[in-house]
Formats: C-alpha cells, sequence, structure tokens
C-alpha cells in the first residue's frame, strides 16, 4: 500500500522538522547576542542560548580566574596572593604570556598551529636589545623595536609560505622552526652561557627597560583612564546610534550602558591598585606599570582587525569552512602567510617585553622557548581560543595569559620547594585539559543541539 501523501512515513516520523529545528537552534547560538536582541532582557536570553548550545565565550576562563585567586588567597602563607604588590607582580609576569596568546590566537582561528612563537619572541627581544647597544649599533629604541618586528615577521611569513603553498602541517613547519630558531638564539646572544643587558643610565635604553618596569603617576593613570572611558564609551554608543539610523540591528541601550560602566569600574580598580604604595618605607612604589597601557593597545587593535575588518571576516571563514571561504573567492595562502607573519611580529613585541621583565637582560638561563611555547598556546586555549579553527578572540588570549601569570605565581608563593617548578608544568596542564574538553563537548552540543 502506498502512503498517503500527507503522512510522513513510519520511522521518520519529524525528521525533517526536528532536523531544521536543530539547525535553526545552532544557527542562533553562533549569532552574537546583541544582533538579536532588541532589549536587555532578549540579551540575556539570547546569550542563554548560546552558553547551553556550547558557545560560552570568556565566562569559563572568568570563572577559573576567580576561583584560582580564592583559592590561592585562602592556601598562601599570610593570605597575600590578593595584596596590590602581588596583583601588580602577576600582571607583569603575565604580560608576555598574553601577547604570545594574542599572536598565538591569530593561526589557531585559521585551525593552524605555530610552535614556534617562543623562540621567535626570544628572537625578537634579543635583536632589538643588541641595536641599542652603545658602544654597537645604538639604534633609536623605537627603530630597534620595528626592526625586530619587521624580522620576525618575515619568519612568520616564511613558514605561513610554507604552509599555505607547499601544503607542509603547520606543525612541523613551526616545530622544525622552534628547533631551528633556539639553536639561532644561542649564536645571537653569543653562546650558551652569554647574555645581553641594557644600560638604564642611557635613556635610550631605559625605553626599552621601561616597557614593564616603568611606572606611570598614579594621577595621570586617572587622566589615561578618564580618555579611555570617554573614548570607548563615544565609540560604542556612536556606532550603535549609527546601527539605528540605518535600520540595523543594535545592541539594546541597557547593555552599551552597561558595557561602558564596567570599563570604568575595572579601569578604576587597577588604578587604585596601582596606587598603593608598593614599596617599603625607604622608598615609596606607586603608579600604573606601562605594560598594561601596552596590552591594552595590543587587545585593542587585534579587536578591532578580527572583528571589524575584512582580513578578520576572512579568518573566521578560513577557519570555520575553508572550503567554502576559497569557493567564495577568498585567498587561502595569503591569508595564512599573512596571519603567520602578524603573528611572529606580535610575538616579538612579546620577546622584547620579556626583557624588560627580566630588568632588562636577557640570558640563556632566562629565556626558556620551550615553556614560552607550552605556556603560550595552553593560554589561548584555557582563554577559549577553539583548537578546531573559527572561534576565539584577542580578549581570550589576555584572560588566559592572566590564568596562567596567575597560578604560576600563586604556586611559587606557597613555598613548596621541590614541588614547586613541577606544579606551575601540572596545573596549568590540567586546566588545559579541561579547556580542550569544554571545546570539544561544545562543539558537539553545537552540532547535535544538546
Amino acid at each position: 500500500m502506498s502512503a498517503d501523501p500527507g503522512e510522513t512515513p513510519a520511522g521518520t516520523a519529524g525528521a525533517g522538522t526536528a532536523d531544521l529545528t536543530l539547525d535553526a537552534k545552532a544557527a542562533a547560538a553562533d549569532v552574537p547576542p546583541e544582533l538579536v536582541a532588541q532589549s536587555f532582557g532578549q540579551y540575556l536570553r539570547a546569550s542563554w542560548l548560546r552558553i547551553r548550545s556550547g558557545n560560552s565565550g570568556i565566562l569559563p576562563v572568568v570563572l577559573a580566574i576567580v576561583i584560582v585567586a580564592v583559592v590561592f588567597e585562602i592556601i598562601t602563607p599570610e593570605h597575600a596572593f590578593l595584596r596590590p604588590s602581588n596583583l601588580v607582580y602577576i600582571f607583569g609576569l603575565s604580560t608576555v604570556y598574553m601577547i604570545l596568546a594574542i599572536a598565538e590566537t591569530v593561526v589557531l582561528l585559521l585551525a593552524e598551529v605555530d610552535l614556534s612563537v617562543g623562540a621567535v619572541a626570544l628572537i625578537g627581544g634579543v635583536i632589538a636589545f643588541k641595536l641599542v647597544q652603545q658602544p654597537g649599533p645604538d639604534w633609536p629604541w623605537w627603530a630597534a623595536v620595528l626592526a625586530a618586528l619587521a624580522i620576525c615577521g618575515a619568519i612568520g611569513a616564511l613558514q605561513g609560505a610554507l604552509v599555505a603553498l607547499l601544503r607542509i602541517p603547520s606543525f612541523v613547519v613551526t616545530l622544525g622552526g622552534f628547533l631551528v630558531f633556539s639553536g639561532v638564539l644561542i649564536i645571537i646572544i653569543g653562546g650558551a652561557d652569554s647574555s645581553v643587558n641594557l644600560d638604564t643610565s642611557v635613556p635610550n635604553q631605559n625605553f626599552i627597560y621601561d616597557m614593564v618596569q616603568g611606572l606611570i603617576a598614579p594621577f595621570v593613570g586617572w587622566i589615561i583612564l578618564a580618555v579611555v572611558v570617554v573614548a570607548a564609551g563615544t565609540a560604542m554608543w556612536l556606532r550603535s546610534a549609527a546601527r539605528r539610523r540605518r535600520g540595523l540591528v543594535a545592541p539594546p541601550l541597557g547593555l552599551t550602558v552597561i558595557r561602558i560602566a564596567l570599563i570604568a569600574i575595572v579601569g578604576a580598580a587597577v588604578v587604585i591598585i596601582c596606587s598603593v604604595n608598593r614599596g617599603s618605607t625607604l622608598k615609596s612604589v606607586t603608579g600604573v606599570p606601562w605594560d598594561i597601557p601596552i596590552v591594552l593597545v595590543v587587545l585593542g587593535v587585534w579587536t578591532l582587525v578580527l572583528q571589524r575588518t575584512r582580513f578578520g571576516r576572512y579568518m573566521y571563514a578560513i577557519g570555520g569552512n575553508p572550503e567554502a571561504a576559497r569557493r567564495a573567492g577568498v585567498s587561502l595562502p595569503s591569508i595564512r602567510i599573512w596571519a603567520f607573519a602578524l603573528c611572529s611580529a606580535t610575538a616579538a613585541l612579546g620577546g622584547i617585553l620579556l626583557g624588560s621583565f627580566f630588568f632588562g637582560e636577557y640570558s640563556t638561563n632566562t629565556a626558556d622557548p620551550g615553556q614560552l611555547v607550552l605556556y603560550t598556546v595552553a593560554a589561548a586555549v584555557i582563554g577559549g581560543v577553539s583548537l578546531f579553527g573559527g572561534r576565539g578572540k584577542a580578549i581570550h588570549g589576555v584572560l588566559g595569559g592572566l590564568l596562567i601569570g596567575g597560578i604560576a605565581y600563586g604556586v611559587s608563593l606557597l613555598n613548596l620547594g621541590s614541588l614547586s617548578t613541577p606544579l606551575q608544568y601540572i596545573l596549568p596542564g590540567g586546566v588545559l585539559l579541561v579547556a580542550v574538553l569544554i571545546d570539544v563537548l561544545s562543539r558537539r552540543g553545537s552540532v547535535t543541539g544538546v
């Protein structure tokens, strides 16, 4: 007997409708809430849908940072973890991980990986240090920094070309690069037991030293904060107003106000913490470290590049579905080459900041490219960047780097002796496994709708 055209065959009842429903839910979960919400309540509901569908954004890493802070505050001697002096030190320690994690995010978005990022970063830092030496090249500090970024960018472009044009897996190319550039690093420094230092009495060299060690006076910090809040708030408000005038969907006004308020509150907390005297009774140490605005500038630039430019949209498209991106006319080789080049150039800045954190010294004892690349990839993935491509933002690298730095310094405060070093690898490794598990389960959930 033939089935009635109006009936669904047994065993397939509702199958088409169910699939369409799941597809709709998955599609809705991938759309930013501000693009579908007309009120703050709708925004919260859309955000909850994204979280249930596996796209939890920065929520897991923020919760992890809070848990790490609370736990270490409880278990460290004299409950010292959250002291202003320690918080400022943790940010300085985390600075290099933040910058390198942002750099790694650029290639992870393409579903690639750069294992040479630690060695390339150190080469960039040593080059900048070498070029400002007096006697020696005596380059202006800004020219030395630009030269380091350009050289490392060229290294990244070369690796990207091997990946994009010759189709060699990025894992293999950058692993080889890690080994090669680790050896080159020793040659540039001057040998297995050599070092290169900055002379802080020379103003030109002191500029690089102050990138991490320098301080901004508290009142200047308040002025900078006011400028940042006004500029960011004005930009967000005008952008929302412009979208509404064009008849486009815009974030709810309440959400824009809350975002501006959060920027002001977090910024004020940072300035207040940095304004507390972190020195002794004999020497007062107050002020906002220069590395904080440097990280914010890098974060802002990469956020704009990834979220507001065609290049950024192409990167997400390639990471999500390279074949679809190719058919849409995107040049996959050029985007990949540029991504690796920009990753290495950004890493070079992180390497320069690392030398400043080491009080203006590079040596083969302190410069460990292996540890850097392990922490870098871990920070990016822990922060929320997917190893499978197409998902992640610059802010994820910043938060992941801060978490890695917090764990490393928290363990050192426990005074565990020989156990300190192993735990500085074990704890981030455990968090990394949890982050990857969340990423895998969230992608599985976004496909199945469960």
